[in-house]
């Protein structure tokens, strides 16, 4: 009598689609821009992850059911590095918020694809953009549970980020809920590089006050007095 052997495959969730983030140097910027503000915009939540371009497995143990959506937003998970967005490693939380901006590129059927994979896995609000076009659509998910389209896109406030929509012309604009608007790749660089400055001059300074605090301890201990 022989005696079958079952053994469980691993299976392999892949980093990468082999696609490029990008078409053209308009889709890139764009994408940059939305992803570094809301970065910006929520550097103080731990709890909120903001990526671009990364791979979402909503299922384990599928690793064909997957998407990379140019920006998304996930409330109630925690910053960090990740090689792609395990749904089932994360309590089970989907992204709420995912922008598309699309390229000459991009058919019709990818875009339906997208927007059933979003309405089957639990996004909130989806919006997609196009640059060459100026044109801006969204989508919140209703009562029912199904993502219905926004009517009015022109000065619309997302629920979940509080930034607010609008098309000048052709370019897409956003401001944030202190009504400031989202700002260029090139002044992202230059804020995020304050904000460095200003948490090392932090560091500084607190390093100054423990050596400062444990000089006048070592005096005190000289003097025969011992510091509390």
């Amino acid at each position: 009598m022989s005696t079958a052997v079952r053994t469980q495959q691993t299976v392999v969730y892949p980093d990468s689609d082999g696609q490029p983030m990008a078409d053209n140097t308009v889709q890139y910027e764009c994408i940059v821009t939305i992803k570094g503000n809301l970065d910006l915009l929520f550097a103080d939540n731990p709890d909120v992850f903001v990526a671009g371009d990364l791979l979402w497995y909503p299922v384990e143990g599928d690793n064909k059911t997957r998407t990379a959506p140019d920006v998304m937003v996930v409330f109630g998970r925690p910053k960090g590095d990740r090689p792609s967005y395990k749904q089932w490693e994360e309590q089970g939380i989907a992204p709420q918020v995912v922008f598309e901006v699309l390229s000459p590129g991009n058919r019709l059927s990818e875009l339906v694809e997208k927007f059933l994979f979003y309405q089957r896995f639990g996004v909130e609000e989806y919006y997609v953009y196009d640059p060459d076009t100026g044109r801006l659509d969204g989508w919140l998910r209703s009562n029912d549970g199904t993502l219905q389209p926004i009517e009015q896109m022109d000065g619309w406030v997302s629920p979940r980020l509080g930034i607010r929509f609008s098309v000048q012309g052709t370019d897409l604009v956003l401001t944030r809920p202190d009504g400031l608007p989202f700002v260029t790749p090139e002044e992202l660089e230059a804020r995020w590089a304050e904000a460095e400055e200003r948490v090392r001059e932090a560091e500084y300074r607190a390093q100054e006050a423990e050596a400062r605090a444990e000089r006048l301890a070592a005096r005190l201990r000289e003097l025969g007095i011992e510091a509390e």
